[in-house]
């Protein structure tokens, strides 16, 4: 589901199942990213595939990229996969207005 950067923020905080994922890759991790998030790089097709396998179906997932069409296509494929509960961040990183770690 689309959710925009307040929705998005609403619902994650309210959330005490959920995990935050980057599907950037490892040097646009670097350059900046959500707190608590983890990184599981989109670009690395087989790697990224075996990673949300091993995903807990249970949990809620807060995805974002740098402007919201890699973490579109990624909640796609999570789906594919049977989590059902899949949060896209429209606009991505270049939107966010929270702040960023290192």
């Amino acid at each position: 589901m689309d959710l925009s950067q307040i929705e998005w923020r609403s619902n994650l905080d309210k959330d005490n199942k959920s995990v935050i994922i980057d599907v950037r890759t490892s040097e646009e991790h670097l350059e900046g990213h959500i707190q608590n998030s983890i990184l599981i790089d989109i670009t690395k097709t087989e790697a990224f595939i075996e990673k949300l396998n091993s995903l807990d179906k249970s949990v809620s997932y807060y995805v974002y990229c740098r402007s919201g069409q890699r973490s579109a296509k990624a909640c796609y494929l999570m789906e594919q996969l049977g989590i059902k509960r899949i949060f896209n961040l429209v606009g991505g990183i270049l939107e966010w207005k929270g702040e960023l770690v290192n």
